[in-house]
């Protein structure tokens, strides 16, 4: 059947209109199914969230273990001393004062020998304690009545200044021979965290430095340190060192100055030693987080009364007659908020003080010293209160030549962190050295030697993490 032209246009456009509405039925059918499962998806994700981490996982907690890990000085390793046990006695310089060093009587005459000699021996090495701040002092910290750990301080006293301390420190003979072996930052590797923690560090420096000088007489042990090894103290993190002591003139004044000139020139402020008395006895003044603080050295131990500086005489400043110190003291307070006595006293290897280190002590508080620390024995000696203040009797050896007898070994790290007023909290960081290197010890060591240094305190104890605090 024919159709005409308008009949055959009028039903193509008919199949086209069937044509368009089934392609946009398809086409809305595949966009709702499209929105449907677009729909499905996002409310899938938005009932379980974002992915979470594991309670206690991540980077932070890798992190405080790897920084934990790295404050920790390593434990020392059991390696001989510089000489097998049974050598012969060490020649002049070699080993530690031998009772030829003498303290000079208050008004002249004959000297009563202090004691102390031995060979170099092996000995185990301690092992390193926590550093401050660490997690078990964190979840255990002290009571109320304790003294807070170093480095707090109390909220109502306002800012706080730690100060750490060491004894005796030798720069010669036998500890030099180490030093050149395995380099002068050796014998601080072990102990460095305790001393650059601090704001202030200081320390007895036993021995001079120089490349000269003539031999004192008659005694038996003379020292004489390069200034090679000062570059190495300075880092460490000595502030401050004093000369007042029984060793500083081994080289005679020539020696001594040279000291001075030497460690100026390394950028280590030192105190108790001069060109005369006025410069001896001047206090050095250190200043940290805007409190001021004082120290001066002196030294009631001296092997002729010709090492005591005197107006244009090269010397020490001698505390014999504690009438020079008192001034010096008094002087100093009203220059600094804190005034730290370092002191050079007492017998060779004896645990406790003299008479005299008691009276003396309380004295110079009382004309208005806030801490002294003691040094001389080459043995730890107890602490001591004083109308709030603080004793501490000695130090004993820091770095010094090894010996055969093991209590010259112990030593440590005194921290006191005080407030601008004077009232200073302590702990000590109890070590022992092998090689003349000394390490922090732990466990059952430490704790021995902690009991032991309570027993020694007199009207203070000594707890288990090494907080010092008046007895009740």
């Amino acid at each position: 059947m024919s159709m005409s032209r308008s009949e055959a246009q009028k039903l193509n456009k008919e199949r086209r209109r069937k044509r368009m509405r089934r392609l946009l039925i398809v086409n809305v059918t595949l966009l709702v199914l499209i929105g449907v499962f677009i729909g499905v998806l996002l409310t899938n994700n938005g009932d379980q969230g974002p992915p979470r981490e594991e309670a206690g996982s991540g980077g932070n907690s890798a992190a405080t273990t790897n920084n934990g890990q790295a404050d920790t000085p390593d434990a020392a390793e059991d390696e001989p001393d510089n000489n097998p046990p049974g050598e012969a006695e060490p020649q002049t310089g070699q080993e530690e004062d031998a009772g030829t060093e003498v303290s000079l009587p208050e008004a002249g005459g004959e000297a009563e020998p202090d004691s102390d000699s031995g060979a170099k021996t092996d000995v185990p090495s301690g092992q390193p304690a926590e550093q401050p701040g660490s997690s078990e002092e964190e979840a255990s910290p002290p009571d109320e009545d304790a003294t807070p750990a170093a480095g707090e301080g109390s909220a109502d006293e306002g800012e706080t200044i730690k100060l750490s301390f060491v004894g005796d420190i030798l720069l010669a003979g036998s500890v030099e021979d180490t030093m050149l072996k395995n380099g002068y930052a050796f014998p601080y590797a072990k102990s460095l965290a305790f001393l650059q923690g601090a704001d202030l560090t200081a320390g007895n420096l036993e021995n001079p430095i120089t490349t000269r000088g003539t031999p004192a007489e008659d005694k038996q042990y003379v020292f004489k340190g390069s200034p090679l090894s000062l570059p190495a103290l300075k880092e460490a993190g000595f502030d401050v060192v004093s000369l007042a002591n029984n060793h500083t003139l081994d080289q005679g004044t020539e020696g001594l100055l040279d000291t001075i000139t030497y460690l100026d020139e390394a950028g280590i402020p030192n105190i108790g030693g001069g060109s005369d008395d006025k410069e001896a006895f001047e206090p050095i003044y250190l200043e940290a987080k805007g409190i001021k603080v004082a120290y001066i050295g002196v030294s009631r131990v001296l092997p002729v009364g010709e090492w005591k500086a005197a107006e244009n005489h090269p010397g020490v400043a001698e505390a014999y007659d504690s009438t020079r110190t008192v001034k010096t003291i008094k002087e100093a307070k009203e220059k600094a908020d804190l005034v730290i006595v370092m002191i050079h006293w007492g017998i060779e290897r004896a645990d406790t003080p003299e008479p005299y280190q008691k009276d003396l002590g309380k004295v110079l508080i009382d004309a208005g010293a806030d801490l002294i620390i003691g040094s001389h024995p080459h043995v730890l000696q107890g602490f001591e209160t004083y109308k709030g203040k603080w004793i501490a009797y000695s130090l004993g050896n820091y770095i010094f030549n090894m010996t055969k007898t093991e209590k010259t070994k112990d030593t440590g790290v005194l921290e006191a962190v005080c407030t601008k007023s004077g009232n200073c909290k302590l702990q000590f960081h109890p070590m022992r050295a092998a090689q003349s290197q000394p390490a922090p010890l732990e466990g059952t060591a430490a704790q021995e030697l902690l009991t032991r240094l309570s027993g020694f305190s007199l009207n203070a104890t000594v707890d288990k993490e090494g907080y010092i605090k008046a007895k009740e």
